[in-house]
């Protein structure tokens, strides 16, 4: 790495600006109390409560509650797979730039990743790319809800319609913001959301498959379930039955007609998220508050570096703050090397197909999607979650410029 240049005494922050964080309320510690008292850590009344609340408030019938976002994504391409017939080798489009487990599910279904460049403005999958990667093998799309921002669905709504293609929506990094009037994850057959530590819903793991379908509803709390009969996925589903109906479901309770998995989470998670459910929308407030404070302090550092922009008709929720250096700008290395240095922590903005196990498995293929070569090679974020104070905000400014003054 370059030498750095002399730039008189450095200041470093006295502790990590992170780039999320978790804050345990009243709530919550009440909730999780409940559940230690009650000894209930297997699906219970708080689970059931975070799925139908959480489903409701993104317009959605069914939500599932699972130990990740990642599973949510894998029991939703499997509950496709298995519903529409989709043969091993058919094409599921995802962007060019995302976390590698939105491509890495496609993959475990034993179907092809196809890749589709971002937008060079918000970082999303390209609606006007999108056609070009269409083959008759192409199944489904599924565009990823970047940053906290959703996709410019309309377009690709349209071209799903118009091409018979199913929509899984990735919205692991967006909840509860609006997009033309809609909440994001109302769109697709399944959406899917994370509430892993420092997301927008904190439960430490989790996540949450949610859809209009009861069918698919059934198959996705069975996915997460081993395979189990639909008739027992919870010990909540043989009481207060009599007679016939008990026998019933005796016989088949301990029956799986599947393949699935052990996904489940527990009441303790559950807990957690049901209690930050009640104050969503003051934790968006403050993230918007948080970014528009830092776009404020970085404006005049817009020929350097591209700051985060809002979509027309979007909402944006802010999970965290992406920062592109403009052409010329200098080196993202040493920008980044600088902020660390410096206790700003740091992420790259979501390299895929540099990543190692990429490039073995698929070859050189980044050259072939310059947008988001772009965003890999120049594109980072830092924090902008409801934790920070005035005074780190300032700090994150403050070093940008001085990187920039050198």
């Amino acid at each position: 790495m370059p030498r750095l240049r002399a730039e008189g005494p450095r200041r470093r922050y006295p502790h990590q600006i992170g780039v999320g964080t978790v804050l345990i309320s009243p709530l919550q510690k009440r909730y999780v109390a409940d559940v230690l008292r009650t000894a209930r850590l297997s699906y219970g009344p708080y689970s059931a409560a975070l799925e139908r609340k959480f489903a409701e408030a993104h317009a959605r019938r069914f939500a599932v509650f699972c130990n990740s976002g990642t599973s949510a994504l894998q029991v939703a391409v499997d509950a496709l797979r298995n519903t529409y017939r989709w043969k091993p080798g058919d094409e599921v489009l995802v962007p060019a730039a995302t976390f590698i487990a939105t491509s890495n599910v496609v993959l475990m279904a034993g179907l092809k990743p196809v890749f589709v460049d971002i937008d060079p403005c918000y970082y999303e999958i390209d609606p006007a790319q999108i056609e070009r990667h269409i083959t008759r093998r192409t199944r489904a799309i599924m565009p990823v809800h970047l940053f906290g921002q959703p996709c410019d669905m309309r377009p690709i709504l349209e071209i799903a319609r118009r091409r018979r293609l199913h929509v899984l929506e990735d919205s692991c990094e967006a909840m509860f913001v609006k997009y033309r009037g809609a909440p994001v994850g109302s769109w697709g057959e399944i959406a899917c959301f994370s509430t892993y530590a420092a997301h927008l819903l904190t439960t430490g793991v989790g996540g949450l498959a949610c859809t209009n379908d009861k069918d698919l509803a059934v198959l996705l709390k069975s996915l997460c379930n081993h395979g189990r009969d639909g008739i027992y996925t919870s010990i909540d589903d043989d009481k207060r039955l009599r007679g016939a109906a008990m026998l019933r479901v005796v016989e088949r309770r301990f029956s799986f007609v599947r393949q699935g998995y052990s996904y489940r989470a527990t009441e303790l998670e559950a807990a957690l998220g049901l209690a930050q459910l009640k104050t969503w929308r003051e934790t968006i407030a403050e993230r918007r508050r948080n970014a528009a404070y830092l776009t404020n302090g970085l404006r005049d550092l817009e020929d350097r570096v591209q700051l985060p922009a809002i979509r027309p008709h979007t909402e944006h929720a802010f999970m965290m703050y992406p920062i592109v250096l403009r052409p010329g700008a200098g080196s993202k290395r040493d920008l980044v090397f600088f902020l660390e240095d410096r206790n700003v922590e740091t992420r790259d903005a979501f390299p895929l197909l540099s990543q190692p196990f990429y490039r073995r498995l698929f070859g050189p293929l980044a050259a072939r999607y310059p947008v988001a070569q772009w965003v890999t090679q120049n594109g980072f974020y830092v924090g902008c979650h409801p934790g920070l104070t005035r005074r780190e905000l300032d700090f994150i400014i403050e070093q940008m410029h001085a990187f920039f003054r050198r």
